[in-house]
């Protein structure tokens, strides 16, 4: 048995920062390799089919595509400059490109993590005026780990802020911190404009189309080796589902072959063996998964028939299995409880809404979501789910509240460790690029969070961008203050960087809140008296109860409002009687902006219409039990 080389075949993933283009490049590889019909029109984002990706413009599940390119377009790449010229000749039936599109935000690593074993080479995208940042550093240390060779594309090319040559150095730095090959230090580099769909192997020249990243793709990124006489042995990356064939389980082939009806071994985690059978076999084209009779040592592969596989687990030899090694995901940082609504409200909105309900769909995530962690409690009606981080956990709230689940959440905590005796914390490498006035504002906001500053430096036309090492509780409840205090302009992203010995207590600085002390539905005039007091979260005519939260006081103490009050009815008329009253527009909080206002007296009820926030105890006489008793509790100790 001996390692063969695939040479009709690569297999890549493409691998950033958040927002600096993957998917869009993505379009651009499909469309030129005329993988659509002349009459099909298939927009932008193409990969990105959830809701909630095209709504939020970011990927949160890593997805398998593939592109042929056959003799005809092989001879086009022949032509340009800087080509081979081995590609026509040595492949007249075309070479078969899969791509792996991953997520780019730090809270879905998780999937990065487990596809980058299915690819050979990597194309890592780099923003031509952001520059690497917190997230490309991440996945580009990963792949490396793994050995995939890399292509750097400098996307973006097309800006007015584009510094390309400064850009290229910057990366080229990173390259020298974390490859772990010498060979990995020599990649080709081009410069893109996703959106047009245009490289070049020149900053100055924006490019026509994407021939020379193909070129580049083929010339640089290894073609697969494997010997596909040899037992079989696939690695599960990615599990998916259908209605009518049930569970699919996603990964490549490493060796061997399989084929529909063939009897396998499924290997899990701890190394058990249990036997199956191979129902489907499916391959990729474009965006379709096609079914085949059979596939080999190489190809990224669909299978079904294993309905108990689970990622990270091996399919193998029926009579020779053989396990490949797991894949390790780095451990959730963030965690946070999700429980049944109790709620006076509890069951209008929601069609799943019990905690068997609620449980189920949880351990369905975990099939597929590596990073989640879900553990009991000391109650039945409550789960402890831990994840990667705010967003991460957010995404799947609101999954399931879509679905059609009623709950409630509490506010965001992080997973500590006892290390040599000490408590650790988790503790996140943050890049914020703002303008120079907001300089003052940042750096004593996050030093009051406990944040240390590790780098500045200044753009010459009035941008800065600040490095801070600060822990990931500094991070709770931040992003809203930073995008009120820089009008929205600046950004902000944080990655992992490790535990250190716990910083010390920070001291929340958040007002008290508005609590309604009665239930019934909001008036203006209720309102009004409301907005005397602080800001407002609901408009009239919104069903309330009480110990809801409807708004931020002015001041530091919470306070009781009766949102439902009515002016009272006199004989004597005003001379201002007709005028109505005009409220202040409401503020109107996100589910994340919900998670990151909440403090831990409070849970945010979450319903497939609505998104309310509430005390924990919902009448005032229990708030003031609860206070007394943890009062004598303290001067007990």
């Amino acid at each position: 048995m001996t390692d063969s080389v695939r040479t009709d075949l690569r297999n890549i993933c493409i691998i950033a920062h958040v927002d600096h283009g993957k998917t869009t490049l993505v379009d651009g590889l499909l469309k030129q390799a005329n993988t659509f019909r002349a009459h099909e029109h298939m927009g932008t984002l193409i990969m990105d089919k959830g809701d909630l990706e095209r709504e939020r413009g970011i990927t949160i599940l890593a997805k398998n595509t593939a592109v042929h390119l056959d003799g005809a377009a092989l001879s086009r790449l022949d032509g340009i400059a800087g080509s081979s010229g081995i590609h026509a000749s040595t492949h007249p039936d075309g070479v078969t490109i899969n791509i792996i599109d991953t997520p780019g935000h730090a809270d879905f690593g998780g999937e990065v993590e487990r596809v980058l074993n299915m690819a050979d080479g990597c194309l890592l995208l780099v923003d031509a005026v952001e520059g690497p940042m917190p997230q490309t550093r991440f996945v580009l240390r990963k792949a490396l780990e793994i050995g995939l060779r890399p292509v750097l594309v400098i996307n973006k090319i097309d800006r007015p802020a584009s510094r390309p040559a400064e850009v290229l150095a910057m990366t080229q730095d990173l390259f020298l911190e974390l490859a772990t090959d010498a060979d990995q230090l020599d990649f080709p580099v081009l410069y893109a404009n996703a959106k047009a769909g245009t490289a070049s192997n020149d900053p100055a020249v924006l490019g026509t189309d994407l021939r020379p990243l193909f070129e580049a793709i083929l010339t640089h990124v290894p073609p697969p080796m494997a010997d596909p006489e040899a037992p079989l042995q696939m690695l599960v990356t990615t599990l998916d589902w259908d209605d009518y064939i049930g569970k699919i389980a996603v990964g490549r082939i490493h060796n061997g072959a399989v084929a529909r009806g063939l009897p396998v071994a499924r290997i899990d985690r701890q190394g058990a063996v249990s036997r199956g059978r191979i129902g489907q076999v499916f391959i990729y084209k474009g965006l379709d998964r096609i079914e085949v009779e059979g596939a080999q040592a190489g190809d990224i592969v669909a299978v079904t028939g294993l309905d108990e596989i689970g990622i990270g687990e091996t399919v193998a030899d029926a009579e020779n299995p053989l396990a490949l090694p797991t894949i390790d995901v780095e451990e959730p940082t963030v965690k946070m409880t999700f429980g049944v609504s109790t709620s006076p409200f509890a069951g209008r909105e929601g069609r799943f809404v019990t905690s068997r309900q609620i449980r189920e769909r949880l351990m369905k995530e975990l099939e597929t979501n590596v990073a989640l962690r879900v553990e009991d409690t000391d109650s039945a009606e409550v789960l402890m789910v831990s994840g990667r981080g705010e967003l991460h956990l957010s995404i799947l709230i609101e999954m399931m509240r879509r679905e059609g689940h009623e709950f409630q959440v509490s506010r965001p905590e992080v997973i500590t460790k006892v290390i040599e005796g000490r408590v650790h914390e988790p503790v996140e490498h943050l890049v914020i690029d703002a303008r120079e006035e907001n300089l003052g504002f940042l750096t004593e906001s996050l030093s009051k969070r406990l944040g240390r500053m590790v780098n500045m430096v200044a753009d010459g036309n009035g941008g800065v961008r600040l490095e801070f090492s600060i822990p990931t509780r500094g991070l709770i409840g931040f992003r809203n203050q930073f995008l009120t205090a820089t009008r929205g302009e600046g950004t902000m992203s944080s990655i992992l960087a490790g535990y250190e010995p716990w910083r010390g207590d920070i001291s929340s600085h958040r007002n008290g809140v508005l609590v309604v002390d009665q239930s019934g539905t909001a008036v203006t005039y209720g309102l009004a008296n409301a907005q005397e007091r602080g800001t407002t979260f609901i408009d009239p005519g919104t069903e309330v109860y009480e110990g809801m939260i409807v708004g931020l006081n002015a001041r530091e103490q919470d306070i009781a409002i009766n949102v439902c009050r009515q002016k009272k009815a006199t004989n004597v008329r005003s001379s201002t009687s007709d005028i109505s009253i005009r409220l202040t527009p409401t503020v109107k909080l996100s589910l994340e902006q919900s998670l990151d206002f909440i403090e831990p007296d409070e849970l945010v009820e979450v319903t497939p219409e609505s998104i309310r926030l509430r005390k924990r105890l919902l009448t005032a006489n229990e708030r003031a039990r609860n206070k007394k008793d943890g009062s004598r509790a303290a001067a007990t100790v």
